[in-house]
């Protein structure tokens, strides 16, 4: 019996594979997260629906902005996992190694949860930018030809974002976001 102990992973390591974690996810949602976006805006002002269901969505997306239209808004999903996740996942265990560390593992649920609640917010507030891109540039096929923004990746829709309108856009709808983190995290 070996009595060599564990290798622990390093925080900055646990970071890192929290944020590339959910950015191989996003590989995967993003074409459905395109679909929800667009099928909520749709009928948006009285106008009418453009899709009958999920499947009509995906082939009008196809049809109308060719195979790679369903990823519209890819960079800005990674962007928001890069900031948000790794985020969320390194400052809730950092302050769980830490508060772990001061009361030598007698952390209750009432603490951890206080952790992860505060982690998620704080972090959710520093994804809100990427976030408030992604459903910009989800949504931009949506509109009529001449009312699109025509982003080219997440960086040109925050820079410009922030030079056409003000950067506090950036963090537009942010208090519901950080809200929703909150309590998503906690539990």
């Amino acid at each position: 019996m070996s009595t060599e102990k564990p290798k622990l992973i390093p925080n900055y390591a646990k970071f890192i594979m929290g944020g590339v974690s959910g950015m191989g996810a996003t590989m995967f949602v993003q074409p459905l997260d395109l679909v929800k976006n667009r099928m909520q805006l749709s009928g948006e002002g009285g106008s009418a629906k453009v899709y009958k269901n999920s499947f009509d969505a995906v082939r009008t997306i196809i049809r109308t902005e060719g195979v790679t239209g369903i990823y519209t808004g890819l960079s800005a999903g990674l962007l928001r996992q890069a900031t948000y996740t790794t985020a969320r996942m390194g400052f809730y265990q950092s302050l769980l190694d830490h508060f772990n560390q001061q009361y030598n593992n007698q952390l209750g649920f009432f603490a951890k949860a206080s952790i992860g609640i505060f982690a998620g917010g704080v972090a959710a507030y520093i994804g809100t930018p990427a976030e408030v891109a992604l459903i910009r540039m989800t949504a931009d096929g949506k509109l009529p030809p001449a009312e699109r923004r025509g982003y080219k990746n997440v960086f040109n829709a925050l820079y410009r974002i922030a030079k056409e309108e003000k950067v506090t856009t950036l963090w537009k709808g942010a208090t519901p976001t950080v809200a929703r983190a909150m309590v998503v995290n906690g539990a």
